[in-house]
């Protein structure tokens, strides 16, 4: 079998879309997840923050745990071990472009990768509450489902 696939998943503060991303993502790769390492940071995060408690209430009504989830803060080396890098806004996108211009052709916006036109941030409901969170994860549901319809039909 192939070595996994690294899939990194980038917000602000690795406490509310990337690890809610990160948590859905696997949830959409499923049995196939066993070909996709994932994981997540933050352009400027806190180390060892946890998630926030909406986002944890709102993974756990989607069926998923991610108590276990510390922020970090992005970083080269997290940058240099991984295949795909999917932020959630495009400023995200060129910060990190801007700052890793090695990493360039592996930046993509979640939409972005998904094939969705338009609007390319996925929005951030952070300090707007529960409902807000559920806004958030519903779209990264629709779009992550796109991602991994693509991913599955690009790798062999």
């Amino acid at each position: 079998m192939a070595e996994p696939k690294k899939i990194l998943f980038v917000c602000t503060g690795n406490t509310c879309r990337s690890p809610m991303a990160e948590a859905i993502f696997r949830q959409v790769a499923g049995q196939a997840g066993d070909r996709w390492l994932v994981s997540s940071a933050g352009i400027h995060a806190i180390t060892g923050a946890s998630a926030t408690l909406e986002a944890l209430e709102v993974l756990k009504g989607l069926g998923l745990d991610a108590r276990g989830h510390t922020a970090r803060r992005l970083n080269q080396d997290i940058l240099e071990d991984v295949d795909l890098i999917l932020t959630m806004t495009a400023s995200h996108k060129r910060s990190i472009q801007t700052a890793f211009p090695f990493v360039s052709d592996k930046v993509f916006t979640v939409k972005e990768y998904a094939g969705k036109p338009g609007d390319p941030d996925i929005h951030d409901p952070y300090g707007s509450g529960l409902e807000a969170y559920h806004l958030t994860a519903a779209e990264l549901q629709e779009n992550l489902a796109l991602v991994w319809k693509r991913l599955e039909a690009e790798t062999p």
